[in-house]
């Protein structure tokens, strides 16, 4: 069941990766770009419980079977390495050989075990890495300690950085827990062209961070869509280096909820922003279903609403086109009794169990014009309910992916 955030955690401004006690970030322009910073670096200074979750895509990227591998290893990590333009996907075995190349001379550059590392790559699918670049810009690791600038290093489209650190008390200590992500187009579940990188000083135990991980990626990572496209490079990773020797966290453990709150927080807003930043995106959607019988049914009939490049559109043009939803839903693979169906655009209910009411379209196009829009659908099948988010559908998007190459 889909919990509702109390938010028994503090929100700190400006933080970025590097907030938990133990943790750098950098970044550098190495060359795989024109100018912009193209390859960085999260460090612990301690080996990190760890866990991640990758795209569904049965096209798996290089650095992904890389990473996956370190992880079985130990169920630990202390670094990763991320590299932008290039994807290192569909590159056969040479491409492998270069991620594993890329793992190896991170470890010996900081001087930590191979199996500790993890590797991550976003960019052009199908370009074989150029491995003199890369080689440099390992050599360049700590040259920059400056978070942000890992933040700005991963990204491709985006138009903006994402980052985000919570502090929450657990056993009588202030742990953090912080994110950052990249993602702007090749958006929608599971998961999207998506890297996010979540850090804490929490104790915690390996089986219950890849648990914990698990769920709360499907409550917010696997809630958003920009375009219905998956990548083969998405991940999601959480390193938790313990430094804060709090009592080891697990399902059990009393205060298990508001760690899980507040890490659920941190990914839960990633996940909205890479949806507001959806790829010539103008407005974030959310939109919220409840009466279902099922969370997964939830959450599959709202991700239909705003997969939808009809609805999509309409919101684009702040066109209270009710019609485009109702269809939406009807589409989505779940069976619902059409007589217990709500609809509302914002707070101008259209549609009230199965009664389409005389409502005021000026105010539906109040909610539309606005950077958020709400829309609110109700069922009355179950109890269960989803929120999902996405974004409009603008021609900047189609300019963006035109040209995506050059």
């Amino acid at each position: 069941m889909e919990h509702t955030l109390s938010k028994s955690f503090k929100i700190l401004e400006n933080a970025h990766i590097d907030q938990p006690k133990g943790f750098t970030a950098g970044g550098i322009h190495a060359g795989l770009r024109k100018s912009k910073r193209d390859f960085g670096w999260l460090y612990s200074d301690v080996p990190a419980n760890a866990a991640g979750v990758y795209t569904q895509n049965t096209f798996q990227a290089a650095p992904l079977d890389v990473t996956q591998q370190a992880l079985k290893h130990s169920g630990q990590l202390q670094a990763v390495v991320v590299n932008s333009a290039n994807a290192n996907s569909y590159t056969g075995e040479q491409g492998y050989q270069d991620a594993l190349e890329m793992q190896q001379l991170t470890a010996k550059k900081i001087g930590i075990d191979s199996s500790l590392v993890a590797v991550a790559s976003t960019g052009v699918i199908g370009e074989m890495l150029p491995m003199d670049v890369i080689k440099g810009a390992i050599a360049r690791i700590g040259e920059s300690e400056a978070a942000v600038d890992f933040e700005h290093a991963i990204l491709t489209t985006d138009t903006k950085t994402k980052h985000i650190a919570v502090e929450v008390e657990i056993d009588g200590k202030v742990i953090t827990i912080a994110g950052a992500a990249k993602g702007s187009g090749m958006i929608h579940p599971n998961m999207a062209t998506m890297l996010s990188f979540i850090t804490t000083d929490a104790n915690v135990e390996t089986e219950s961070l890849q648990q914990g991980l698990r769920q709360i990626t499907d409550q917010s990572f696997n809630r958003i869509t920009v375009d219905g496209d998956s990548s083969t490079n998405d991940m999601v990773l959480i390193l938790a280096n313990g430094m804060q020797n709090n009592e080891t966290l697990h399902p059990q453990h009393p205060e298990w909820h508001q760690f899980m709150e507040a890490w659920q927080f941190v990914s839960r807003e990633l996940a909205k922003m890479i949806a507001k930043d959806g790829e010539g995106a103008t407005k974030l959607v959310e939109v919220s279903l409840e009466g279902a019988r099922s969370e997964q049914e939830a959450a599959q009939m709202a991700k239909a609403v705003i997969g939808s490049s009809l609805v999509k559109t309409a919101i684009y043009g702040e066109d209270a086109n009710w019609g485009r939803i109702i269809s939406a839903l009807g589409a989505s693979g779940v069976a619902f009794d059409k007589q217990g169906l709500s609809l509302a655009i914002g707070s101008e209910q259209i549609i009230k169990e199965g009664q389409l009411l005389a409502f005021h379209e000026p105010n539906c196009v109040e909610e539309l014009v606005k950077d958020t829009v709400h829309l609110f659908i109700g069922l009355t099948d179950g109890v269960e309910k989803a929120t999902v988010w996405g974004c409009d559908l603008t021609y900047d998007y189609v300019q963006i992916n035109a040209s995506y190459r050059t």
